[in-house]
């Protein structure tokens, strides 16, 4: 499945994004690139959705340019996670076969159980998908986002309603995910979990990219005021 022609480089060129008056994001210019995860972290309301949305191709730009993996919405090499998965009416192991047959792949038994399996759900086959705790839920979204093979995965704080346990395991399937090759591009609000998974860090305050820097640099000195109070647990508004 990797002979399909590469999304990466994402390339954010003076990016932004507006609802009627209300501007979003402002002049982003970000390159992600292929390698370990990409983490997104800033105050509520800072823009990390928008920004995923954009890259994903969700959203469309309503100034500047992205080029990479939004231009071809066709290709099966991206997926996302968001916070609350929607689960479909039907088995966790039926989830992972509509996830297989809507990117194209074969969805026979062998396959399915080797996704549940590398999220801990083989045991929850057959179990119905909304009877899952939301911890399964989440690692079955994980799953189904697996099964569409991507280059790159977005999750949009996938763990922010989880209890640490099933928080774990989600970083330990991203984690397992991110070391096979596949480029993660995360959101999240928990600096710990930043500082465990991140290899790059962009950080966003009032819409706008206020520093992108490798995460071990960025939390041992932020460059800009904005990002020391971020750091240091002060409120950013």
């Amino acid at each position: 499945m990797r002979d399909r022609p590469s999304t990466l480089p994402i390339v954010f060129d003076s990016v932004a994004f507006a609802v009627g008056e209300t501007r979003i994001l402002r002049d982003v210019t970000l390159t992600i690139e292929a390698g370990p995860p990409t983490v997104l972290i800033g105050p509520n309301g800072s823009g990390k959705t928008t920004l995923i949305k954009l890259a994903m191709g969700l959203l469309t730009p309503t100034a500047g340019t992205i080029r990479g993996g939004q231009s071809d919405r066709a290709t099966r090499r991206q997926a996302i996670v968001f916070q609350r998965p929607v689960m479909l009416r039907r088995s966790a192991g039926s989830n992972i076969a509509y996830a297989l047959k809507a990117a194209g792949r074969a969805a026979d038994s062998a396959t399915i159980m080797k996704l549940l399996d590398r999220v801990g759900l083989a045991p929850l086959a057959g179990r119905p998908a909304r009877r899952l705790s939301g911890g399964e839920q989440q690692r079955l979204a994980l799953a189904r986002a697996l099964a569409r093979d991507p280059e790159v995965l977005f999750l949009d704080e996938p763990t922010a309603s989880l209890d640490p346990a099933a928080t774990k395991a989600v970083e330990d399937i991203v984690a397992g995910a991110a070391a096979g090759g596949v480029k993660i591009v995360m959101s999240t609000h928990d600096l710990g979990q930043a500082r465990r998974l991140a290899n790059d860090i962009a950080f966003l305050a009032k819409g706008r990219l206020i520093e992108y820097a490798p995460a071990e640099r960025f939390f041992a000195a932020p460059s800009s005021p904005e990002g020391r109070s971020f750091v240091a647990g002060e409120l950013v508004i």
